[in-house]
Order: C-alpha cells, then structure tokens, then sequence
C-alpha cells in the first residue's frame, strides 16, 4: 500500500523501538506493497478508501478522485482522468486479464456448430453435450475467477468484466475515465484472446457456452431476459461478498475472490442447459466479444451489452437509495 495515501495506516514512532521494527528501523524505510487506494477494487473489502474529509487526503483526491466512494457528478465526470498515466497502466492489466480470462473460459466451452435439438434419451438433457459443456465451463469460471481476481485486484482492482465496471460507475465507486479505459480495454482483451483461439481452433463454424443463441427456436428477448436477470444476480452478489465495506469483517480479501467465483460459476452454468436453443448467459460482454472475434458476429450481440447496461443501472439505482457508506457529516 502506499502509506503516504492513507494517513490512518501510518506508523507510530513509537513502532521504532518495538522488537518487530528493529530490522526496519536499522536500514531505514522499508519497502512497502504498490497498492494504491481505489474505491472499486474487488476483493479488497475496502481496506484502501481514503477519507474524503480528510484534509490530509485533498491532493490524493485531487488526482485519484475514486480513491474514496460517494463521488459527485464533477467528481465522476473530471475528465482529467484521462491524462493519468496509472489510469492507462491499470487499463492494460485489464486488457491482459480479460484476455486470458477470455480465452481459457470460452476454449473450455467451444464446440463445432450443431442444430439444436431437443434430448431423446430417457435421462433427456443430463447425458448430453449441451449439460456437460456448461458444467465445465461454470467449474473453470468458480476457479479461474477468483484467481485472477488475486492477480489483478492489488493494481487494477480485479474488474475483468465490463458488467462490473459499469456496476461500480453507477454505484459512484469509479470515475467515468476509468470506466471507459478499464471497458475499451477489457474489449480489447476479450478481442485478442478471440484472434488466438481463431489461430487454435482453426475454424470459424463454431459455437460457444453463453455467447450462442439459436434464433429459429429462442426469441432474442427470451436472452435478453435471461442476460439481464443473470447479470443482476452477479453484480449484486458480488457487490455483497466484496465490495460492501460492510462486509470486511465477514468476508475477508482471502474468502472474497472466491464467493465471486462461485457466483459467476452457478449463473453460467445454471442458464445454460434449460431451454433448446439457449446455452446461457454471456455475463461478460468482452467474453462475447472475443467469441465472435473467433467466430462470426451475430445480430443479437447487443443483447450483451444492454442487458449488462441495464443491470447496472438498476443495482445503481438501488444503492443510491441504499448506500455502502455513510457520510457523518451529513448524518
């Protein structure tokens, strides 16, 4: 963490002459993690929010605005963001962890392009591709979620989603700049990891587990019902098991990441298998992306945009009329 952000982690002096600090104090400053403080960061239960009343916290604030929560518009929108050099850094981690997170997660659950058709066996969709290729995709997205997520969380904040960077922008977590860079770069991601598994895969003729639906048997509106309830769960979900700083005594940066796998891994793989024609919700836009970087663009993509969009408006709405924090000041 960088101390000089937050002044509530400083050392004491009188550390100096504990017997765990005789190291320290013989070779002068220890170095310390590069952490520095971000509202949206995932699976950090907000160890690292600065005090926006603080006026040792001014200059921080000044040119991390989302280093504390409860932003105001001028605060959101403060395009000067854009200059920030951290800002474009942590995007390009974005990039590389959405594109990995792309390619395992949609390699996982690729299959050469079939007619959908409705199970005949006796033990019906159970004994079919169309339960076993959600099931391995939902165990790799429980486990490699939450590994990224320790990867990328100490720099960028660990979004690897545009659905959660959207929810965080409406929550008043995040500056409008670093949404559109973390988004653009997660897009990015998403498409190169599409360009590799094009390069692996050596077909376009395919399908892929929550970005594929068969128009002839599933109205895009039945998707986008599905996309937007699925993506509604996620974010509220993983609002409440790591970013609700109420949270951080119940569920610690260790515990976090891997409550937000699980979540991602019932939702893609418990959408996925009920209906004919529908293998599940996308949940990560930049996923889809990436797929049909692989594959071909369908009509219905926007589906994973707007029914993110949407999702994250109405959680947004509800925690401004239900807050994470609370500002003293003001009560």
């Amino acid at each position: 963490m960088t101390m000089a952000y937050l002044p509530e982690y400083e050392q004491d002096e009188t550390l100096a002459t504990t017997p765990g600090s005789q190291h320290a104090h013989t070779h002068g400053h220890a170095l310390e993690p590069a952490t520095t403080p971000f509202a949206g960061r995932i699976g950090g239960n907000q160890d690292f929010v600065l005090d926006r009343s603080d006026p040792k916290n001014i200059d921080v604030l000044h040119r991390v605005p989302d280093a504390a929560p409860c932003m105001t518009l001028p605060e959101i929108f403060d395009l000067r963001g854009f200059l920030a050099p951290e800002l474009w850094k942590f995007a390009m981690l974005e990039c590389v962890a959405s594109m990995l997170n792309t390619f395992l997660s949609v390699w996982v659950t690729t299959h050469p392009m079939a007619k959908s058709t409705a199970p005949t066996s006796a033990s019906g969709v159970y004994s079919t591709i169309t339960f076993f290729s959600p099931t391995f995709g939902g165990l790799t997205n429980l486990l490699l979620t939450p590994l990224l997520i320790y990867t990328f969380s100490p720099s960028s904040g660990g979004h690897i989603n545009p659905l959660i960077t959207l929810a965080t922008l409406f929550a008043r977590i995040i500056s409008f700049p670093r949404a559109v860079l973390y988004i653009l770069a997660q897009t990015l991601g998403g498409a190169l990891a599409g360009f590799a598994l094009h390069a692996a895969y050596g077909d376009r003729n395919i399908t892929v587990g929550g970005c594929y639906i068969d128009t002839a048997l599933v109205p895009v509106s039945s998707g986008l019902v599905v996309e937007f309830f699925s993506c509604l769960i996620v974010v509220w979900l993983c609002f409440g098991v790591a970013l609700d700083p109420r949270q951080a005594k119940v569920f610690g940066p260790s515990v976090a990441p891997w409550l937000v796998g699980v979540v991602v891994g019932v939702v893609t793989w418990g959408t996925a298998w009920t209906r004919v024609g529908y293998i599940g919700a996308s949940v990560n836009p930049a996923r889809c992306f990436g797929a049909y970087v692989a594959s071909e663009f369908p009509g219905y993509h926007w589906i994973h945009w707007v029914g993110p969009l949407a999702a994250a408006v109405a959680h947004g709405l509800v925690y401004f009329v239900d807050p994470l924090w609370t500002d003293p000041v003001r009560n």
